[in-house]
Formats: C-alpha cells, sequence, structure tokens
C-alpha cells in the first residue's frame, strides 16, 4: 500500500482529483451508476489514478462504500472475495438491492468508450455456491482489527508456514509482500477450526494466489518446497542470526551479508565498529535471543514499580506487549508508565533510569524525550507505529533468585526465600511514559501485536477518514481529536466491536 503521506503529495498538484462530492469541472454525466473501486490487490496509487480518469469523464467514483452504491469494480479478486469484503461492512449487510461486483475489464472499457458499457457475463465476478458436505461458505472480516484471534492457533503448520515467507520478504526489504504473508497468517490463525482442505479456503480475504498454493501444498502433501528452501537458504538463516543482535535492523543486517558476514563469529572477527546497543546485543546474544517467561516479567514489574513509587507516589505501572495478551513467554518486556496528575510525569524515566542504574540493574539503556506535538504530529502526520513518547529501550540484570522468590510469594505468600549467590540473565525491557490523557491510546499501542495495530491504522484511514497513533485519534471529518479514558471508547469512536487484549494476537 502506498504510504498516505505519498498519496497526499500525488494528489496535492493541479491533477489532484476531486473528492466524492465536490465540484468537478466535468458535470456528473451517469448520475444512476455510482462506481466503488476496491483497493484491494488494486493499489492505492492505481486506484487514485481510475477515480480521476472516471470523475474526469463524468463518472460518480466515490471515495468510501456507501449503500448508494451501485457498482463494485475489483482487480484481480473472485466474486467470493468481494462479497466477503462487502458482507464484513455494515452498509453491505443492510442494502435492500447488492450491488454489481465487476471485474475491472467493464471500467476500463467504460473509460474507452466514455460511457457505462453494457455489462456482460465476462464482466461479472462470479460467486461459488456451495451447498454441499464440507463446502459450507464461511464469512470472515477482511480486517485482523475486526475479528477475536485467540493466542490458540488451530492451522499452526499453514500459518507458520506463512510467517517464514513474510520473515523472508522483510529480510529482502519487500514490506510490502511482508505484510501480505502476515494478513494471511492472521486470517488463518483468527479461524476456531482447522482447515482440512483448500475449497474451504475459496472466498476468504487476505488470501491471493500465492497463498493459496502455499497453503494447498501443505495440505495436500504435509510440506511446502517454497518454504523449505526458504529455510534452508543460506540469506534467511544468516539474516535471522544478524537481526536477531538487539540494535540490528534489516538494512544494516543485508549490508553485513553482502560483504560476507554471514554469523555472529565473522562478526565477531570482522573488526566491524559497532554502536553501543549493537555492542550490548551481541555481548548479551544468547541471553536475548532465549524467550522470557512471565514469571520474569513479573520480577521485572516490581523493580520498575519499586522505583517509580519511590520517585513518584501515584505513578502507576501496566505490563504490555504480548504479556498482557495472555502469552506466556515473549522476546522482551514493555511497561506502560503513567501519573493521575497530567504533566506530573514529565521527567519521571530519567528518575526511575537512574535509580535503575544505581542498583546496578542496567546493562544498556538508551533514552528519548516526549517529543510529541498535536499541532505539528497529528492530523497532518500519516498513522504510523512510530510514537514520541518519554521511553528507555534497555537491557536489565534480571537476578535469578528475584525470580524464583517472587514465583514463590505468589504461590505461597507466607514462604521467605534466602538469597543465594546471585546468577542473573539479560532481559530486554522497554519503559515507556505516557500522560494520563493519552494513556488509553498507549496502552493500545503498545499492547500490540504489531499486524492488529497496523489493521487498526489502516481501518482508521481507509474506513473512517481518521488518523489514529498510540498518542490520539483525529477524525478528519469532524476536524478534530477525539478523547477516549479507555481501550472501549477508542474501539466505539473506530465503530467496531471491542476485542479484549487476549483476542489481539494477529
Amino acid at each position: 500500500m502506498v504510504p498516505l503521506k505519498r498519496r497526499r503529495a500525488a494528489a496535492s498538484g493541479s491533477d489532484r482529483p476531486p473528492r466524492s462530492g465536490s465540484t468537478s469541472k466535468s458535470a456528473v454525466r451517469f448520475p444512476h451508476v455510482v462506481i466503488f473501486l476496491l483497493e484491494r490487490k488494486m493499489g492505492a496509487s492505481r486506484r487514485v489514478f481510475l477515480s480521476h480518469l472516471g470523475r474526469s469523464k463524468g463518472f460518480m467514483v466515490e471515495e468510501t462504500y456507501s449503500e448508494s452504491v451501485t457498482h463494485i469494480v475489483s482487480e484481480e479478486n473472485s466474486g467470493d472475495e468481494v462479497r466477503a469484503w462487502v458482507d464484513s461492512h455494515p452498509e453491505g449487510r443492510k442494502r435492500e438491492r447488492p450491488a454489481c461486483l465487476l471485474d475491472i475489464s467493464w471500467y476500463t472499457e467504460s473509460m474507452r468508450e466514455g460511457l457505462p458499457v453494457e455489462i456482460l457475463d465476462r464482466h461479472i465476478l462470479q460467486e461459488q455456491q456451495r451447498n454441499g458436505v464440507g463446502d459450507a461458505v464461511f464469512s470472515v472480516p477482511s480486517y485482523a482489527c475486526q475479528r477475536n484471534t485467540p493466542s490458540q492457533d488451530h492451522n499452526s503448520p499453514l500459518t507458520d508456514a506463512l510467517s517464514v515467507l513474510a520473515e523472508s520478504a522483510e529480510f529482502n526489504a519487500d514490506e510490502g509482500r511482508g505484510v501480505a504473508f502476515r494478513r494471511a497468517a492472521a486470517l488463518l490463525k483468527s479461524l476456531d477450526w482447522r482447515v482440512t482442505g483448500a475449497h474451504q479456503l475459496r472466498g476468504l480475504p487476505c488470501l491471493g494466489e500465492h497463498m493459496l498454493r502455499v497453503t494447498k501444498d501443505i495440505l495436500e502433501n504435509g510440506i511446502s518446497s517454497e518454504v523449505e528452501a526458504t529455510q534452508q537458504s543460506k540469506h534467511y538463516n544468516s539474516m535471522k542470526v544478524l537481526t536477531g543482535i538487539f540494535g540490528v535492523g534489516v538494512k544494516t543486517a543485508n549490508r553485513w551479508f553482502r560483504e560476507g558476514i554471514h554469523s555472529l563469529q565473522l562478526l565477531r572477527s570482522s573488526g566491524y565498529t559497532l554502536n553501543r546497543a549493537q555492542q550490548a546485543g551481541l555481548t548479551y546474544y544468547d541471553d536475548l535471543s532465549q524467550p522470557v517467561t512471565k514469571a520474569e516479567a513479573d520480577a521485572i514489574g516490581l523493580i520498575v514499580k519499586e522505583a517509580a513509587i519511590s520517585i513518584s507516589p501515584g505513578a502507576e505501572i501496566t505490563l504490555t506487549g504480548g504479556f498482557r495478551r495472555g502469552k506466556a513467554t515473549g522476546h522482551d518486556v514493555d511497561f506502560l508508565i503513567t501519573q493521575p496528575a497530567e504533566c506530573a510525569e514529565k521527567g519521571l524515566i530519567a528518575k526511575v533510569v537512574s535509580r535503575l542504574e544505581s542498583q546496578g540493574l542496567l546493562l544498556y539503556h538508551t533514552c528519548s524525550r516526549n517529543s510529541y506535538h498535536e499541532s505539528s504530529k497529528g492530523p497532518s502526520r500519516p498513522s504510523s507505529s512510530m510514537d514520541y513518547f518519554e521511553k528507555c529501550f534497555s537491557i536489565f540484570k534480571l537476578s535469578k533468585d528475584r525470580v524464583e522468590r517472587q514465583k514463590e510469594e505468589t504461590s505461597h505468600p507466607d514462604t521467605k526465600t534466602d538469597l543465594r549467590p546471585e546468577a542473573w540473565r539479560a532481559v530486554r525491557v522497554d519503559l515507556v511514559v505516557s500522560p494520563k490523557s493519552q494513556f488509553s491510546y498507549a496502552l493500545l499501542g503498545w499492547t500490540g501485536s504489531k499486524l492488529f495495530e497496523r489493521e487498526l491504522r489502516r481501518w482508521a484511514v481507509q474506513e473512517k477518514s481518521m488518523y489514529l497513533s498510540s498518542h490520539a485519534l483525529y477524525d478528519r471529518k469532524q476536524a478534530r481529536y477525539l478523547e477516549a479514558s479507555s481501550e472501549e471508547e477508542i474501539f466505539a469512536h473506530l465503530g467496531l466491536e471491542y476485542i479484549p487484549p487476549s483476542a489481539r494476537n494477529a
């Protein structure tokens, strides 16, 4: 998908397409034909171009789907896929007369003729009628933020395979392809039944031909040759190791790979000058590559709470990330800190970090100040996963004795454990401080999962004309920010049913 910023830039010149309902130089010539171009698989930039073309020829082309739409035009989608998309929208379910589902060929022919051409059989997207045993039609919403995704996965052989291909695409800096595989995997994970045949996937959204081919191979043969080849490739395995180093991203790892560094041993002997984060990541690689348990997260939570409250008695600390979603393990631990009084949280992170450092609990840390300003980082900026909170990314030195003591106190509160000679492990810990007024948005953003949050922002922009971030929700139609004192209110603002953290494991 083309970033919103680029789309705005592309539309800012003299050829900017008129918005739905706005005055156009060309009068509407065919008011009985109201067209909606489905962006799915078509892409944002091509949709903008085709919309502009249609309006210039007197067609009514809507930016958003509504009850007034008479013709839905899509590209490279099956009739079942488009129908599932329509059924996921309240406007689609309640309308008395369904819109025509048409292939892009009808639209291009109409543009060439300068008028709506006759709709022939070849223009109509065919929907399969399946009434036999095992051929039931399943309707699944296309956005991950519209459906529950628990931690339990009934289709792990399929989702694991698609995740490998997503990871491989990301290692090759192909973000769009990576997101497509992630969305497909998330959809299969949301199913509360086990897929046993490829026919059960017909018409489901997010599953393109490539994804269906991979899943069919696994269902019929037990393996996918493409996934097997990916997992055995030198690039994939080297990138997993190199990007597993704290402080190393895909771009840096790819550069090292091209220069012949394919392992930790080669990196250590290369003589490369690493920054502080990368040095710490390499030093504590073994510990940081091991899963963090819930008991370890709870033990760290007590340490952070003690430090924060000793400095600011009213401080509130919340465990976020995968642990808030109910996961038993994770790759790091995230805490959100706030103060009941607005602005009382300013400067808190530096003081907490100073206290933890004085106790010898930090092996590495880097802090940043809160740089969020509504006027410059609200409606004028595209929604993204980036936030501007006061935060600290750190590596904790966690005593294993403290973890054991926390386990015993949780299960046997009256039991006291004598501390033994200290043994410890390194754990990644992120501390984020949010103003109380933004806490609900921060909590939603830092709970995840990453894809769930991406889908929330995509839903906000594409379906509600809003911008969502971990700081705020801006309604472009009302030209104002929407306050929320809870996650439930944010979902209500977005017109979505509330999904609890335990069901956001997309």
